[in-house]
C-alpha cells in the first residue's frame, strides 16, 4: 500500500506541473494532493500545519487564478463590459477543445466586450493586452507555486528515505 500511495502522489505532483499551464487541471491543488497523498503513508511524520499551509496557498492560488485576468484587463483601462466579456471568455475558453483557448476566450472576450461598451478597436486592444498579460502572470505564479510543492515533496521524500524505502 505504501508503494502505491508513492506512486500516487509522485503523479499527483507532477501532474501539478503540468496543470498549471493546461487551465483543465487545478495545478497547485493537485500538487497539494500529492503532498497530502504522501502524508498518507504509513509511518510517515505528519506535518498538519504545511499541508494547512500548502492548502490554504494551493486554493487561494486557485482563486486568483481566475481574477488575475480580469484585474489585468481593468488595470489595462478596461470598462465593465470588457471585465465581463473578459470573464466570459475564459468560461468559454476553459471549455473550447481549442488549444490556448482560455488565453484567446479572455482576450477576444475583453476585446469584444470593450467594442460592444463603444471603444475603437485600437482603444479596446489595451484592456484585451491586459487580460492576456493577467493569464500569463496566473500560469507564472501557478507554476512557482506547483514547483514549490515540488521541492518540498523532495525534502520531505529525503528526509524520510528510511520510512519509504
Amino acid at each position: 500500500m505504501n508503494s502505491f500511495l508513492l506512486i500516487i502522489s509522485v503523479i499527483l505532483i507532477i501532474t501539478g506541473l503540468i496543470g498549471s499551464f493546461i487551465p483543465i487541471i487545478p495545478g497547485p491543488i493537485t500538487s497539494w494532493f500529492g503532498l497530502f497523498t504522501l502524508s498518507q503513508i504509513q509511518n510517515f511524520p505528519n506535518n498538519n500545519t504545511l499541508l494547512i499551509t500548502t492548502f490554504v496557498i494551493g486554493i487561494t492560488i486557485f482563486i486568483l487564478d481566475y481574477f488575475i485576468p480580469i484585474i489585468g484587463s481593468k488595470y489595462f483601462g478596461g470598462s465593465k463590459y470588457g471585465i465581463i466579456g473578459t470573464s466570459i471568455g475564459l468560461l468559454i475558453g476553459l471549455i473550447s477543445p481549442v488549444p490556448f483557448g482560455i488565453i484567446i476566450g479572455a482576450f477576444l472576450g475583453a476585446l469584444i466586450g470593450e467594442i460592444l461598451a463603444g471603444k475603437q478597436l485600437s482603444e479596446g486592444i489595451k484592456p484585451a493586452m491586459g487580460s492576456l498579460i493577467g493569464i500569463i502572470t496566473s500560469s507564472v505564479i501557478k507554476f512557482f507555486t506547483a514547483v514549490s510543492f515540488l521541492v518540498i515533496y523532495i525534502i520531505l521524500v529525503i528526509t524520510n528515505w528510511g520510512i519509504l524505502f
